[in-house]
């Protein structure tokens, strides 16, 4: 393919994919519609030619029964009487014999014509076939010229038929008569009808069908090209919270340095107790926004898979124990309870990173603090099975089953009087469950508005 093409062609990858659709659209329907337009067609054909042989048979067994009577006009009258009646098909049956360059008949199932002189053309082409053979054609190619057409009016039918006309013998094998038929094609003909218009409606239902589905192909064309832009729009974002989270480290950290130290006084006592204050508020939105940053990365490293978990054997009471310590401080202001209830047996040891552990269970006994106003929250850890199960049980606002369903949804916070003035992402709990998962755990939550919340993280033992 020429460069030139090619880039065209990756440039306008949208506009291609269109034009290829919309001529989908218009080709499929085109050629199932000539397909099926080309079988009816020979399926008429065929019709036609086993109707040509059927009139010719016909018209064999009439000559086997009528050419012993040749030489007695009232005989071959009788009997083609007698076939005409048992034949309702027989729109006409006649017997002819030549009369200089015309035929004279001198027996018709028309007895009005008898002792008529006809000149046709077609007659005088059959009369040259040999004997018990002749000419079979239809009505709609007699039409097509003036003899034809003068010769279908004599009948009162308007019905396609097929007219045979045979020469006839007698047992020393000279021609003496023409035996003339119009055989009804009707029954045929309706049969023909109705399966070329089952055909047809058919057809029209499988292109409309067609037809959708190209639509809706087109359409599932622009979707793959909406996810992927999405997938590329994603990416981008997730490239920039990576970057800009990483830039935003340093500067923080620069700044609550440089904080601390003019709290600690290195630079010069503080006189004002209004400055002091407004630097402790400072060191708290810091932390605040330190914690965000935190989180943009956590989420950054999980769904790049650049989170590092590495599962060893540990022990939890420990952890459990360092955690109650850290954040009793959080719970003492709120007149809180916070306690670990240590089983009497030491518990097994289970597999997990500690690090990662740690920062799940600090953000999970973190919250349970944050949203309960009074009360007390509980920690308590069982055996169970080939799990070591941890349990965080709070006195808290609780949530309701809709919130639940969205609880671990990135950036989802339940949106109520009792939360709107507490401070959160809605990362939190979506980086704990990751982390929880990437050490091959479960974490579950049940929950009642107004009653509390119990968090269950289930961990796989050594």
């Amino acid at each position: 393919m020429p460069m030139n093409l090619k880039e065209f062609l990756i440039k306008n990858k949208e506009t291609v994919q269109l034009v290829y659709g919309i001529a989908l659209i218009i080709l499929i329907p085109l050629l199932i519609a000539y397909n099926t337009i080309f079988i009816i067609g020979k399926y008429n054909e065929s019709m036609d030619a086993a109707l040509q042989r059927h009139a010719l048979t016909i018209g064999r067994s009439i000559y086997t029964l009528t050419k012993d009577d040749l030489s007695s006009e009232e005989a071959i009258q009788k009997k083609i009487e007698a076939l005409s009646d048992k034949n309702p098909d027989f729109y006409e049956l006649a017997v002819l014999t030549p009369d200089k360059n015309n035929f004279r008949i001198i027996a018709s199932s028309q007895k009005e014509d008898i002792g008529k002189t006809l000149n046709f053309y077609y007659y005088q082409i059959a009369w040259t076939q040999p004997d018990n053979d002749g000419l079979a054609t239809d009505s709609l190619k007699l039409s097509a010229t003036a003899e034809g057409k003068k010769l279908i009016e004599t009948l009162s039918k308007r019905d396609r038929f097929w007219l045979v006309a045979m020469p006839m013998s007698d047992s020393s094998g000279k021609k003496q008569a023409l035996l003339t038929m119009k055989i009804s094609s009707k029954i045929i003909d309706d049969l023909t009808n109705y399966n070329r218009n089952a055909s047809i409606y058919l057809l029209i239902a499988t292109v409309v069908i067609v037809i959708l589905f190209l639509l809706a192909t087109v359409r599932l064309w622009d979707y793959a090209i909406l996810y992927k832009k999405i997938k590329e729009v994603d990416q981008m974002k997730d490239e920039f919270i990576s970057i800009a989270s990483h830039e935003l480290r340093a500067p923080l950290t620069a700044i609550k340095g440089y904080l601390f130290l003019i709290l600690e006084e290195t630079y010069g006592k503080i006189t004002n107790e209004e400055i002091k204050k407004g630097l402790n508020k400072t060191v708290v939105s810091v932390k605040r926004l330190e914690a965000l940053v935190e989180d943009l990365l956590n989420v950054s490293r999980i769904e790049q898979k650049r989170m590092e978990v590495k599962n060893e054997n540990i022990e939890i009471e420990p952890i459990i124990e360092e955690i109650v310590d850290q954040l009793k401080i959080s719970a003492d202001e709120k007149n809180l309870l916070l306690e670990y209830a240590k089983p009497k047996e030491k518990l097994p040891i289970v597999s997990a990173d500690s690090e990662r552990l740690k920062q799940a269970l600090i953000n999970l006994i973190g919250n349970s603090i944050k949203y309960t106003e009074k009360g007390s929250v509980k920690i308590t850890t069982k055996a169970e099975g080939d799990k070591l199960e941890i349990k965080i049980a709070d006195t808290g606002i609780g949530m309701s089953a809709e919130e639940q369903k969205h609880l671990f949804e990135k950036f989802y916070r339940a949106q109520n009087e009792k939360t709107k003035k507490i401070i959160g992402t809605g990362l939190g709990l979506w980086i704990t469950k990751q982390i929880i998962e990437l050490m091959n755990g479960k974490i579950y939550l049940e929950s009642m508005k107004g009653i509390g919340t119990q968090v269950t993280v289930k961990l796989n033992l050594a």
